[in-house]
């Protein structure tokens, strides 16, 4: 048995059984037939088991990692072709093929952050990465398996004791070190859950936990340095989960508090890859050398750099113009903004005022 068993992604042997199962998953049958792709289905007699039949079929084939990553990145290449107007990414001449790397990037999207990474890693000829999800999106057993195909290891952030949480997270501090000294890459987002206000930082916390297995044998300089640490920008023109992100942070002003519907984040998963993202870009920086042995240093120094990383688009600029912010240097010709303008106004009736503020700050934050 492999200590990692517990949280770490499937192996080759594994992948076809995993698939068959989940072509038997009632409850993932379910959800399926409420997509667009089959929903005429749920329609038929015996719709589950017809649908499972068919799922059956197309998975005999895939017997490894690699086969599955083949199917994936056809899916990815049809969200970028049906709800990306642009897909760009800059810096690849920044990383090595076959070298290991510890990727922390900003995080706007549950899955297609690092989705729209491995598809380029991929694409140009890199390996693809293990990648770092929080067991609050594994509720369910088929989004589990469906991740933990897709090269996903999980960071458990489960209410448990002290002890149990430390156990857990030292655990997935080693695997990451473990998998960039065999020179395998991993992608983390800078902190727990996605950047609703469109304020990227870096939690320190997320670094205290990346040490945490050498904590005792190694200063955190001569940690971070040894595993070759790589900040990421991703930026999405338009955010298809803009509305519900206003929501939450009004409603979380509102009551100190917010409590998530059961399967939101399934909900929100779905809409960001249907929804129109207007133009992507991701811009990969340069290896950081720390020389500071402070958590709050060295977040403050990837925070910085990835900020500096991002590409700011017409929406950034037309809601800052729409608030009434001066001295903005804007680089866009005026029908972008224009058009940018009408898209922001458009979409802000679709919400309450009092929420308006909150969905304009989420695309003018990144200017700040």
């Amino acid at each position: 048995m492999n200590k990692f068993d517990s949280i770490r992604p499937y192996s080759d042997d594994e992948v076809n059984s995993v698939l068959i199962d989940l072509s038997n998953n009632r409850r993932f049958l379910k959800m399926l037939l409420e997509t667009d792709n089959y929903r005429n289905f749920k329609y038929l007699p015996f719709s589950r088991n017809f649908l499972s039949l068919i799922l059956k079929s197309k998975v005999k084939k895939i017997k490894d990692v690699n086969a599955y990553q083949n199917l994936f990145e056809s899916i990815v290449q049809d969200v970028i072709k049906n709800s990306v107007k642009n897909f760009s990414i800059s810096g690849l001449d920044n990383i090595e093929k076959n070298k290991g790397y510890l990727f922390v990037s900003n995080h706007r999207d549950i899955t297609l952050d690092s989705a729209f990474l491995n598809f380029s890693l991929r694409q140009n000829g890199y390996e693809t990465t293990f990648n770092a999800v929080g067991n609050n999106l594994m509720s369910e057993k088929w989004a589990s398996d469906l991740m933990r195909l897709n090269k996903s290891f999980i960071i458990d952030r489960s209410d448990k004791s002290k002890r149990d949480i430390y156990k857990s997270l030292n655990l997935a501090s080693e695997f990451i070190q473990d998998s960039i000294l065999k020179n395998k890459s991993i992608w983390i987002a800078q902190k727990q859950g996605r950047s609703k206000d469109g304020n990227d930082f870096t939690d320190p916390s997320v670094l205290k936990m990346i040490h945490l297995n050498g904590r005792k044998t190694a200063v955190l300089t001569d940690y971070l340095n040894n595993i070759n640490i790589i900040p990421i920008s991703i930026s999405y023109e338009k955010d298809p989960n803009d509305l519900t992100k206003a929501r939450e942070l009004y409603l979380t002003d509102l009551n100190k508090h917010y409590v998530k519907e059961p399967k939101e984040d399934l909900i929100s998963i779905s809409q960001g890859i249907k929804g129109d993202k207007g133009n992507v870009h991701i811009n990969i920086g340069s290896q950081i050398n720390f020389d500071n042995n402070s958590y709050e240093v060295c977040s403050s120094e990837i925070t910085s750099i990835i900020k500096s990383l991002y590409k700011l688009h017409p929406t950034n600029y037309a809601a800052a113009i729409i608030q009434g912010k001066e001295n903005i240097d804007c680089p866009y010709k005026l029908e972008e903004i224009d058009e940018a303008i009408l898209f922001l106004k458009n979409r802000i009736k679709l919400i309450p005022e009092d929420m308006h503020s909150y969905y304009l700050n989420q695309y003018s934050n990144p200017l700040n």
